[in-house]
This record gives C-alpha cells, structure tokens and sequence, in this order.
C-alpha cells in the first residue's frame, strides 16, 4: 500500500481534537475521510456519523480507524472494525479490561488486521535517551511522581470515574508507559493503596509499590487533587547518579549535566502516527499490554480507602 491510508476518527472528545486531528494533518500517509461521534458535528466539511455501524453502511471507503472513545466501549467498536476489514489504533488505555484487548489481538491476528495499543507518553522527546542511558546502570531506587488536577484536564468527563473508566490510573498509565520502557528490568505490584470517592467508582488517588526482578524498589504517588503547580516526574537513582524525566518524559536532566544519548523521538502524537503508519503498510500490530497488566495489579491486590465525595 502506497497510497494514502483513508482514516476515520471515532469518538471526537477533547483528546481527538487536541492531538489526533493535528497529528493526522501533518503526516502524508493519511487521509481523514470520516468522523464519528455520539455528540459533536462534521469535521471540516467531511462525512460524520453517529456510530460506526452509520459509518460501515455508508460506503465511505476506509482503511482504518482511530479509537479515541472512553475505554468502556471500546472493544466493540474495535471488533466491528476488525470485521470490517479496518486496522484499528487504540488510544490509551487500549481497553477497560486486559481480557477485551487479548480478546482484541486474537481478532486482529485472526483477520490480519495491524492492532495498535498506542502509548503516547513513549514518545515524549526524553523516553528514548533516558531508556539509552539506564540500559547499563545498576538501578538504586525508582520514584514516580504524577499529580494533577482532574478538573483542568478532565472537565466534564464521568466516565473516568465509573467502572472501567481507571479514574487516576488514566493519567497514571502513561507514567507506567514511560517505566516499563526505560527501566531495564521487569516489575510487579507488591502492595497498593486506592482513594475512592464515596460516589465514585475508580480512584481519585493512589500509592502504589512496585519491586523489579532484581529487588529494586519503585514507588508511585497518584493524584487527581492537585492544586497549582502539577507533576509528571518520574527519579531513577542509580551506581551512576541521578536521572530525572521531568514534564511527562518531555525534559531530561543526567548528573553533571550529562549530554543525553540516543534519538529523541518526533513527538507523542506524531510518533504515534508514524507508528501507526509502519505497522499497516508492513502488516503488523504491536500491542504492549505491560501498563495495562500493572493498572490491574494495583487494583487486584490494592486495599480501597473511601474518601470525601468528588464535586466537579
């Protein structure tokens, strides 16, 4: 396939709008074709529906499609497409459940649909040098630190905070994103503890302790109650000194003002893009479940603390 890759866009949110749209703009192996949405109205002149089946019966010619509904519906969304015949991007969480995005991959496998879970944060310009850099250090301790308010960066979104909906864990997975592919050694939950909003279904904050195959510990500190300034940082103390990926892996310090290695990649949604992009022409998928099996960790082996009621 050379020709461009004819997309539509499902679920057009603040996400869609902010990130996708521009993203697919500017890479020349797309072309938008289609939007849909529940809500909202036509892109740019383009064909609109309100669902997917609106979308499959209207001979819209298309290739594939860009998930970015809640992750509650996004399974069956994604399994009309894969019957479709579509390559399908998820946007993050891939799924509400780690069964669904199997369930997924099976499907995608079956049919020989190109499946990508997409991991934003991955791309931010200082993961790949700081992964570079830890790939021969021995690790001391690791601290990750994500705290910001829910009200600026989820304004009006309920289905955060009903089942399936990963409450702080939605931001929380990114940090995840961005440990399991710069630390040098897989790591599991040994212990965690979730506050949930008396009238809420998923957690507005959360401390979570993990321990890598090699004894090193690796604590986390989620919260959707920040005030002023927020935080997106996560500190690896290692034989070598201290790194620290500041700004959601965005800006990258080394000891001594070391001069970081290894190719910055072209930013998060752009890189996702030309992921996308690699894997359909190529006739792959690639789906890391790895953040998404550490969320249900958290919550399997998680003790529930109830706290005040959560007002928008």
């Amino acid at each position: 396939m050379s020709d461009p890759i004819r997309l539509a866009v499902i679920g057009m949110g603040k996400i869609a709008h902010d990130q996708h749209l521009p993203a697919i703009a500017a890479n020349p192996d797309f072309e938008l074709v289609a939007t849909v949405s529940r809500s909202g109205e036509a892109t740019d002149g383009l064909p609109f529906f309100k669902t997917i089946d609106e979308l499959a019966a209207s001979g819209v010619a298309v290739d594939a499609v860009a998930l970015c509904t809640p992750p509650q519906v996004r399974r069956a969304i994604a399994m009309t497409a894969i019957a479709k015949g579509w390559h399908v991007f998820l946007e993050k969480p891939p799924g509400a459940t780690l069964a669904e995005v199997v369930a997924l991959c099976d499907a995608a496998d079956a049919a020989g649909i190109s499946l990508f879970a997409s991991w934003h944060s991955r791309y931010a310009a200082g993961v790949e040098p700081a992964r570079a850099w830890l790939a021969d250090r021995t690790i001391a301790k690791a601290t990750i630190t994500w705290r910001e308010d829910v009200r600026a960066w989820h304004p009006g979104q309920h289905w955060i905070w009903e089942p399936g909906g990963f409450g702080v864990f939605d931001p929380g997975i990114n940090a995840l994103s961005i440990a399991t592919q710069i630390l040098p050694h897989a790591f599991f939950v040994e212990q965690a503890e979730l506050d949930v909003p008396a009238n809420c279904a998923a957690p507005i904050a959360a401390r979570v302790d993990f321990r890598d195959t090699q004894g090193t510990a690796i604590a986390m500190d989620l919260d959707f109650r920040q005030e002023g300034p927020q935080s997106w940082d996560i500190v690896v103390e290692t034989d070598a000194g201290t790194l620290t990926l500041a700004k959601g892996g965005g800006e990258l310090s080394l000891p001594d003002g070391e001069t970081p290695v290894g190719t910055a990649l072209h930013g998060e949604y752009p890189g996702l893009y030309a992921r996308f992009a690699e894997i359909v022409r190529a006739g792959t998928s690639d789906v890391d479940i790895a953040p998404l099996r550490l969320v249900a960790d958290a919550f399997l082996r998680g003790r529930h603390v109830q706290v005040e009621p959560f007002v928008e």
